[in-house]
Formats: structure tokens, C-alpha cells, sequence
């Protein structure tokens, strides 16, 4: 450190050496930052000035800390520039709808090829699948199967799922963050388990959504296939014109479901 920092708290000359190379797109986001013991043995301090160091970032919003894996750089773009992943309970809260979820069935199974490929295991290890209706102003939404490698199943095993989502459980108790998800979107007409749950006829339109989401390492969390009722929910995209643009990623602004 210079001379001029030596007035400086340890913890303080950390940070914000840490900070810099954040700045400088040394560290992007995402990217793991070195561990309390390397840091304490670059600047010959304890681990707990160390610890003081990254809370600050933390406090700052500039570094996220996943509890035996370690800090990583925070994703700091502005909403607008990003579509954010959210989780039912954070769609109907947007909408203005009360929402509940009533778990149907918590077992283990033998994983398909299917769910298998996209959770990365093994076709036949056992996984978990965790079946749910998902209500709005308690009028049946959409019918839920999500599927979980073990490991991320037991965790949430013996959490109440009425009231709070997968979501706030990994981050909130585990500090394990959801990072990011895929979707694709198609349609089908409900056969008579779905009907019988969801309150309609059997053959009525349905949205399918498979949903994969990811964590740290783009490891699988867990894949969900999501029936919502075509009458109850529609999605609305909100896109930009740039004709001069040479990339081609596409200009998406908004992409929410809008509920009846």
C-alpha cells in the first residue's frame, strides 16, 4: 500500500483495492474474487479484517457471498437494462394478486432421460419431484412439476412452499443465488389431472413453460414444467427498434405475464 494509505483502515485499503479492479473489469460479474486466505496473505492481515472488507462491499451492493463457496462480483446493471428472472410469488405480487401454493405430492423418483440431461445427472439417480398448485386470490393459476437433483431437494424437503418460493429458500437459508434462468414457451390442452386441479374442462388450452434455473457455475438447480391456464394468463413483451444496430442481440425490455 502507499504511504499516503497508511492512515487508512486495513479493512478500508481492501475494499477498496478490491473495489478498483471491479471498476476495471479485472473482476467481472460473476467472477469468484480470491479467498479470505488469499486476501490475508496478500496485505498480512487477519481473516476477519479480511471478512470486515468484503461485508463492506456487500453492504455496498458490489460483491454477493455464498457461505463455503466464497464472494462473487455483483451483477451491477440497472433493471432497465436486463430482464430480471422472477418466481410466481413475485408475478402475482406485480399484478396486485394474492399468492398461495398448495403442495400436492413431495417424492423421489428414478430421473428420466429427460429431466436427467437437464439437471445433469444421471438418467435413473434419483431426484426430487415436487408437485404444486399455484393460486392467485385463491382461483387456480397453473399446475407446477419441478423436478431437483437430491442434493438441492433436501434442502427444501422440510420448508413450508405455501407461502414461499423455491427461490427466497435457497437464497434466504443457503445463501445459494439463483443466477439465471431459461424458458421455452408451447402449448398443449389439459388432460384430466390437470383439469381436475385447475378447475377447467378437460381439453382447454394450456401454456407450457419449461423452466430451467441455474446457480453459481451454471450448475442446475432445477428444471420445472409449469401448465398456467390459457384464460387466466397472457405475457407481454415490450421490444426496442435500433435499425442501425449491427448486434444482434435482441433489444428486450420487458417480457411479464399479465393475469386476468
Amino acid at each position: 500500500m502507499e504511504s499516503s494509505a497508511k492512515n487508512i483502515p486495513r479493512h478500508e485499503q481492501i475494499s477498496a483495492w478490491l473495489k478498483n479492479r471491479i471498476d476495471a473489469g479485472v473482476f467481472n460479474s460473476d467472477d469468484k474474487l480470491p479467498s479470505e486466505f488469499e486476501l490475508s496473505r496478500k496485505f498480512s492481515v487477519s481473516r476477519v479484517t479480511v471478512r470486515r472488507a468484503l461485508q463492506t462491499l456487500e453492504q455496498n451492493q458490489l460483491i454477493y457471498r455464498c457461505q463455503g463457496i466464497g464472494s462473487f462480483v455483483k451483477n451491477t446493471r440497472t433493471e432497465s437494462e436486463m430482464i430480471r428472472l422472477t418466481d410466481f410469488m413475485e408475478d402475482m405480487r406485480q399484478t396486485g394478486k394474492t399468492a398461495r401454493s398448495e403442495v400436492l405430492n413431495v417424492s423421489q423418483e428414478h430421473a428420466s432421460e429427460d429431466v436427467a440431461t437437464r439437471l445433469g445427472v444421471k438418467a435413473g439417480q434419483i431426484v426430487l419431484k415436487l408437485e404444486r398448485l399455484r393460486l392467485g386470490n385463491e382461483e387456480p393459476v397453473a399446475y407446477d412439476l419441478t423436478w431437483l437433483p437430491l442434493f438441492y431437494g433436501q434442502l427444501i424437503a422440510d420448508h413450508d412452499l405455501a407461502d414461499k418460493t423455491i427461490f427466497k429458500i435457497f437464497e434466504e437459508e443457503y445463501e445459494i443465488p439463483i443466477l439465471r434462468g431459461t424458458y421455452r414457451i408451447h402449448a398443449c390442452v389439459a388432460d384430466a389431472v390437470q383439469s381436475d386441479y385447475l378447475k377447467i374442462q378437460k381439453g382447454a388450452p394450456l401454456l407450457i413453460f419449461d423452466r430451467m434455473s441455474y446457480t453459481i457455475n451454471d450448475k442446475a438447480v432445477y428444471y420445472q414444467r409449469r401448465y398456467y391456464r390459457a384464460d387466466k394468463v397472457s405475457w407481454q413483451v415490450s421490444l426496442e427498434r435500433n435499425p442501425d444496430s449491427n448486434t444482434r442481440e435482441l433489444p428486450l425490455k420487458e417480457f411479464v405475464p399479465v393475469f386476468s
